[in-house]
């Protein structure tokens, strides 16, 4: 491309010299040709990481426009690609800020890019979002289920907001990924939102490059879904529908004592107002919990920091995008003030820490109250929908029934879960946090392992298990699964185990198991081996393995373990219990 200046030049009437130009000599344009514009530069940049689900079209698409590009992006089983073509400083703007500027819930791991012919002249609208492409195994990673942001948790509480007190508000910053995907890229169309056609409104949100819910995969609205429902047992067998609104009403029920199954993000919930000494006994005794401590839900940070020792870290972990139980150390009961809100003694029997979570999900703060509701309990019990050892309750029909001696009304929308998901579970260790359950919050985001490993199964123990799944030097993890004598937690492991292999697109070449030969986890990696090696590894070694990959530890150098971890089956045959190892 050749650009041409006008500039203009005096020129005198007579044959005197310049110096005797005069200013009113008439002007005439004369073409000087200008130095050669720089051609555009055009690149194709691959991002991967945690890049689909968290609002990053929409920030590429933002990114080009203010930089005057042209292009496209789009998902793909491999992460984000763009495409983009412009002045070669702003090209080279775009590639830095892809990783440095990138959306809040976004983990960049890679932006690689290689230089593409020019096209010249973009297309007048500028920069496009293609529809995704799909084929080839999965490389991107999936992003886990976040906490409402405050702007929709604003929108709730608007009496004049069209999403008022909407149980499934959600944008690009916030809502479920992980347990509503179904398959990759990230699309609408593949996850279990598919089913709810957009209204106006919503698709027009959707839309908007400006608007926080563009291109935002669970956006919905009180016209187009999903809807909550409160289901109650009918005197003729079988169940009814409340016919009146159903949060407010099951808050009704929980302040007068019931039981309560709440379907959350990750699988359903038991709650009962944790102020109700008679209503948590009855859960308890449901539940065949033992003495075993209830997790709570608060519903404000306030309500509950006159019981427990509160730092910062444990502030940022429950007011944070993940929103963990955390594990918090209680005050004696002379230090608690006789305004505190109300709490069962029997929530936490002889417990030296209270678990505490808050509201992550809309229909969490609805059931707790939004300011100006009528009163009702400010702390819920809140355990995971399902009898001891067995797997986490999801599906609505699988509710009623394997629910029914537990709760006493259910709490469900029509929004299905597709992966089963536990609330995660921390304890602030020298102003650290460290995971005691990584779950919700954090799957299926890997681990990084200190040495590359072959495409594995770990089919992992008997008793609360969890599997894992590694290739190169990435580890997913399961969430709880529950324990394994029971048909309902082997079909649970066979479905969750097939699901995590589909996101993450490993497909494993060995399985590790057990060395217990009475596993039912290592009898389920036998009958699945299809002529797999089946690799069988002692239970405290495992553990200590496993530990060794948290902190680093790549195996050149020996390690002295220690694995309090009850029984397991030894070397020698015979029953091994805690166990010091070198490893």
């Amino acid at each position: 491309m050749v650009r041409a200046a006008l500039t203009y030049t005096a020129t005198p009437t007579s044959t005197s010299t310049p110096t005797d130009v005069s200013t009113d000599a008439p002007l005439h344009a004369v073409v000087e040709p200008a130095d050669p514009a720089p051609d555009p530069r055009r690149c194709r940049v691959t991002v991967r990481g945690v890049v689909q689900g968290v609002g990053f079209r929409p920030f590429v698409h933002a990114l080009a426009t203010e930089l005057g590009l042209h292009g496209h992006v789009a998902n793909t089983p491999e992460g984000v690609v763009a495409e983009a073509e412009g002045d070669d400083a702003a090209v080279t703007a775009f590639l830095e800020r892809l990783v440095t500027d990138a959306p809040p819930l976004a983990v960049v791991e890679s932006a690689t890019s290689e230089t593409l012919p020019a096209t010249g002249p973009g297309d007048p609208s500028g920069f496009a979002i293609h529809l995704s492409r799909a084929g080839g195994a999965a490389r991107t990673l999936v992003a886990p289920d976040t906490a409402t942001c405050a702007d929709c948790l604003a929108e709730l509480r608007d009496p004049a907001d069209r999403r008022h007190r909407h149980p499934f508000i959600t944008c690009t910053h916030c809502g479920p990924r992980y347990t509503i995907v179904t398959a990759l890229p990230y699309d609408r169309a593949h996850t279990t939102m598919a089913d709810f056609a957009l209204c106006a409104d919503c698709a027009r949100e959707y839309a908007d490059p400006v608007d926080r819910r563009f291109h935002a995969q669970p956006v919905a609205c009180h016209a187009c879904g999903p809807r909550a429902r409160l289901l109650l047992p009918a005197e003729q067998g079988g169940h009814t529908e409340y016919p009146g609104e159903p949060v407010a009403h099951a808050r009704e029920l929980l302040a007068g004592g019931a039981i309560v199954a709440v379907k959350g993000l990750g699988g359903y919930h038991l709650a009962c107002d944790a102020a109700n000494p008679e209503a948590v006994a009855l859960l308890r005794r449901r539940k065949a919990r033992g003495d075993k401590p209830f997790a709570l839900m608060a519903r404000d940070l306030a309500d509950v920091a006159p019981r427990v020792y509160l730092g910062t870290a444990e502030r940022e972990l429950l007011t944070g995008p993940v929103r963990p139980i955390v594990l918090l150390r209680r005050r004696p009961a002379s230090q608690v003030p006789a305004d505190a809100v109300p709490l069962a003694e029997s929530v936490a029997p002889r417990s030296a820490d209270l678990g505490v979570m808050l509201p992550y999900t809309p229909l969490h703060h609805l059931l707790l109250g939004l300011p100006g509701d009528p009163p009702g309990p400010r702390l819920l019990v809140m355990t995971s929908g399902n009898l001891a050892g067995e797997p986490l309750v999801i599906d609505d029909d699988e509710a009623l029934g394997r629910l029914a001696g537990l709760a006493d009304a259910w709490l469900a929308h029509d929004r299905p879960i597709h992966v089963p998901c536990d609330d995660s579970v921390v304890r602030v260790v020298d102003g650290a946090p460290l995971p005691v359950r990584r779950s919700r919050g954090h799957a299926p985001f890997p681990v990084t392992l200190p040495l590359p490993v072959r495409p594995a199964l770990a089919v992992g123990g008997d008793l609360k298990n969890a599997f894992c799944l590694g290739d190169g030097r990435r580890a997913w993890l399961s969430a709880h699964v529950g324990d394994m004598d029971d048909l309902a937690t082997l079909t649970a492991f066979t479905a969750a185990e097939s699901a995590l292999e589909r996101l993450t697109g490993v497909v494993p070449e060995v399985l590790a198991a057990d060395r217990h030969p009475g596993y039912r986890s290592t009898g389920w990696a036998h009958r699945h081996a299809a002529g797999r090696p089946v690799r069988q590894v002692q239970h405290h070694h495992a553990h200590i393995a496993s530990v060794m990959a948290e902190a680093g530890h790549d195996g050149t150098r020996s390690v002295l373990g220690v694995a309090f971890d009850g029984t397991g089956y030894g070397d020698d045959r015979t029953v091994w219990g805690g166990e010091f190892l070198i490893a």
